[in-house]
């Protein structure tokens, strides 16, 4: 699904198109070739993409057919993508600590069931025992390493970059990286993930300042 939006005029749809146009030396990740983001941007209506048409924007068409059987229609809608040589990076941005904190999982009952085992498949490589229920809180976040544990299980060189901007006033958001940090420090905890897990390395963070953006 190819999802069309306005141009951002606050909060952290208004940042990550300004970050990818004006400053994506803010949101680069460390260790990467340099991101070509092929999202959000003028030309593209600033659109975000979800589903087979996120892969479709990669160049991952080949996987459309195994993303329909490993998670059900209306998965995640990234905030933007990129390419990085032969890398690719999911990202989710947020502006302030209350986005972080997303509700269970509204899916219905059958969907419910896909998504419940495509956790159990994601727990079970990364070695998680505890009895959390990844649908309930931080869902989202849970959704998103789902997903790219999928991506690099199938041998695609998947990133995934969570932006956490600061000094949001309009939005009352963090002024500090630590905050950012220890929210998802918090939540890695709740999902009863190791600090240091099978994916950690591929998981970037980014703390770019708004002031930079004005």
């Amino acid at each position: 699904m190819r999802v069309v939006q306005p141009v951002g005029l606050k909060g952290s749809l208004k940042w990550i198109q300004r970050a990818v146009a004006r400053r994506p030396d803010l949101i680069q990740p460390a260790g990467l070739a340099e991101v070509r983001w092929v999202s959000p941007i003028a030309t593209d209506d600033f659109a975000e993409y979800r589903d087979a048409a996120f892969l479709d924007r990669l160049g991952l068409a080949s996987h459309r057919d195994a993303l329909a059987d490993f998670w059900p229609k209306r998965g995640p809608q990234w905030d933007a993508l990129g390419v990085a040589g032969t890398a690719v990076v999911l990202v989710e941005a947020k502006a302030h600590l209350r986005e972080f904190n997303t509700p269970p999982s509204q899916a219905a009952e059958v969907s419910r069931r896909r998504i419940a085992t495509a956790f159990d498949q994601v727990r079970a490589a990364l070695h998680v025992t505890s009895g959390a229920d990844w649908a309930e809180a931080n869902y989202q976040f849970a959704n998103r390493l789902a997903h790219l544990w999928w991506l690099r299980d199938r041998g695609v060189d998947a990133h995934l970059l969570f932006v956490g901007f600061l000094n949001d006033q309009d939005m009352n958001g963090p002024t500090h990286a630590s905050d950012w940090h220890q929210a998802f420090a918090s939540a890695t905890e709740k999902l009863g993930l190791a600090a240091e897990h099978g994916l950690s390395p591929f998981i970037h963070h980014a703390t770019p300042d708004v002031t930079e953006l004005v």
